[in-house]
């Protein structure tokens, strides 16, 4: 069954933030909040039947208004327009009696489907998370494949090199004996000639 959704409110940055949650610990994710917003003072559940209705049209989604403003909540809002003047907006005028009772007591159906729809965002935020980590997974599996193979090719070119150098090596030492005996077979037909040449001059 659906939890009961309610609205809470912060400010981050400059924008103030709403959203319809089933819990704090619900909207501080949402927000992306890495502390206790509500324990630090910097969040709180709303009570203003504009922000009520405009976090429960559209459950699950973080609304945005320029910190300052009275204006409306929506999923898209532009930088405050006085950021540079030290000017005070004046207080939003509080609800009067009559719209703080009919938004303490809403309709249930209201509820069911507000909180319906607020389970379809948390499962679309899910599917598009997912979605997001299986295309990281993807270009990971990527990566490591083509490091495999560029790695596997080093790997039998260092083989290849290394037998071609043996190889050569070989071929060098062989080389080297083949020298060193013509050397050898020459210092004796060396020998040999000088003493023919020798005994002719005598």
């Amino acid at each position: 069954m659906a939890r009961k959704l309610k609205t809470y409110q912060t400010s981050l940055g400059f924008f103030e933030q709403a959203i319809a949650a089933p819990s704090m610990k619900a909207a501080l994710e949402a927000w992306g909040a890495d502390s206790n917003l509500f324990h630090q003072g910097a969040a709180k559940e709303s009570t203003n039947p504009d922000v009520i209705a405009a976090t429960m049209a559209k459950p699950g989604v973080v609304l945005k208004r320029p910190v300052g403003s009275d204006g409306p909540f929506g999923e898209h809002a532009e930088l405050p327009k006085n950021l540079d003047q030290g000017e005070r907006k004046k207080p939003a005028p509080k609800p009067s009696a009559k719209a703080k009772k009919s938004s303490a007591q809403p309709d249930k159906a209201a509820d069911r489907k507000a909180a319906q729809a607020y389970e379809r965002e948390q499962q679309r935020r899910e599917r598009e998370e997912a979605k997001e980590e299986a295309a990281r997974q993807k270009e990971r599996e990527r990566r490591q494949h083509a490091v495999a193979k560029a790695q596997a090719e080093l790997d039998k070119a260092e083989r290849e090199h290394a037998e071609r150098a043996g190889a050569i090596r070989d071929e060098a030492e062989a080389l080297e004996k083949k020298s060193q005996a013509e050397e050898a077979r020459w210092e004796k037909e060396k020998e040999r000639l000088d003493e023919a040449l020798r005994r002719a001059r005598d």
